[in-house]
């Protein structure tokens, strides 16, 4: 069993401040996270990130492992038993070996963590004889995937994930909130990792990804959408349909419109803030795109010369 620095693991100093800590920590959790690191080491090392910040976190742990932790370095090299670790019991081998055989995982930390802060023996008694205390379980987190109808009017989905500590599958009813935006979590409670020694479970944190939709861009609480019409309803105004979130809607359409003029329709956009009760919302925008038959009839294409010859535009001129 070796010495765990964890300091060097999160890369602070041994007088860091608990901001810093708890900074490096997330910084190096989003590197080597499983999810985002696909790196063969990358688990690895986020489980020992992990331990290390389980102890620095917690005065107490992190002053016993201040007290005790160099010292068991020096103990693995001496064969000496350190000053003040009359409470642990040790078994020298030959050659000064250290004859301590944990249970690897059985707290789902090291063996030298288990040693610490209450692991268990193995059937030789070695090592400390109390049993850790409860422990909360790890938080999870994937990403979720959502249509924007969802996130105008919330919903109901069943996903299935894998489980990291078993590899099994498991399939969760998840709520969708009306007005959830991208970037945005959802908390499942009690549906991360299992609590060691009877302690609580952990969380499962879904990252809110809004999937692309064909007819809108969302700007914020907008909607953005094309609006398509023919050169004669551009140039004469009239009743024109516009599709909108949950279906479509007419609209008057100005005589004289050009490409680029946006339309705009009020609170048909998205809530303005995630909210079952809030009945505001955004905007939505349409652009005006004058589109031109890509094959006339003899009769449109008779219509638009003397349209070009009364506009002084007609070909040749």
């Amino acid at each position: 069993m070796q010495y765990q620095d964890y300091y060097s693991t999160l890369g602070v100093d041994k007088g860091a401040t608990a901001t810093e800590i708890q900074r490096s920590y997330r910084k190096l959790a989003r590197t080597y996270h499983p999810d985002i690191n696909k790196d063969p080491e990358a688990e690895s090392r986020f489980k020992e990130i992990g331990e290390a910040y389980e102890v620095l976190k917690d005065p107490e742990k992190r002053t016993k492992y201040d007290r005790y932790g160099s010292a068991w370095n020096s103990a693995q090299s001496t064969g000496a038993t350190p000053p003040g670790w009359d409470d642990f019991r040790f078994d020298f081998g030959p050659r000064g070996g250290v004859g301590f055989d944990f249970d690897q995982g059985a707290s789902g930390f090291s063996s030298f963590f288990d040693m610490l802060f209450g692991g268990r023996a193995d059937n030789r008694g070695w090592g400390p004889s109390p049993s850790s205390g409860p422990r909360r379980g790890t938080d999870h987190e994937s990403r979720l995937k959502v249509r924007l109808e969802e996130t105008a009017h919330g919903g109901q989905r069943r996903i299935s994930l894998t489980d990291p500590q078993t590899g099994g599958k498991r399939t969760l009813e998840v709520k969708i909130p009306k007005g959830v935006r991208e970037g945005r979590k959802i908390r499942l409670r009690g549906k991360g990792g299992q609590g060691i020694n009877g302690g609580e479970a952990g969380d499962l944190l879904l990252h809110i990804e809004i999937e692309p939709h064909p007819h809108f861009r969302v700007d914020g609480a907008d909607l953005h959408s094309y609006l398509e019409v023919s050169p004669s309803v551009a140039a004469l105004g009239g009743r024109v349909e516009v599709l909108v979130l949950d279906g479509s809607t007419t609209v008057k359409l100005p005589p004289g419109s050009s490409s680029g003029r946006k339309i705009r329709l009020r609170g048909k956009g998205l809530p303005l803030r995630p909210s079952e009760e809030s009945s505001e919302c955004g905007d939505l925008y349409a652009e005006v795109r004058i589109m031109v038959p890509q094959e006339l009839t003899k009769e449109e294409k008779k219509l638009f010369e003397q349209l070009a010859e009364s506009s002084g535009n007609a070909s040749g001129r």
